[in-house]
């Protein structure tokens, strides 16, 4: 199974967001799929590429590019639905806006559309 993009997720006061995943069972494995994901220039341009992942092997792994807290958000949501070996990607284009904690809401959001939406295999 390949990167599935939902693009267009949800804008709140000018953001727009978009969330991602792939199966990857490593932090190495995890930061491919973001190479991956980035080679689309929209993407690359983004404001922020918050990711987290279970590791079977390593452990819980996040990374909030600069959206202080919302790799926890993610990661929280993956522990409670027992997801491992599989990362996750929410994207966010800055609006000018800032939405305070309304930003935890939207990656809640778009961490719930993507395990609703995903497909397994």
């Amino acid at each position: 199974m390949q990167l599935q993009i939902y693009d267009a997720v949800l804008t709140d006061r000018g953001s727009k967001y978009a969330v991602s995943g792939a199966p990857a069972r490593s932090k190495s494995d995890a930061l491919a799929v973001i190479k991956q994901l980035t080679r689309d220039k929209k993407f690359a341009k983004a404001t922020h590429n918050t990711w987290a992942m279970i590791s079977s092997d390593q452990g819980p792994i996040k990374n909030d590019d600069g959206e202080s807290g919302a790799g926890m958000v993610i990661l929280r949501m993956l522990e409670r639905d027992n997801i491992t070996d599989h990362v996750v990607i929410v994207t966010r284009w800055f609006g000018g806006t800032h939405l305070g904690g309304d930003r935890f809401r939207r990656v809640q959001d778009c961490v719930r559309h993507y395990l609703e939406h995903r497909e397994l295999g």
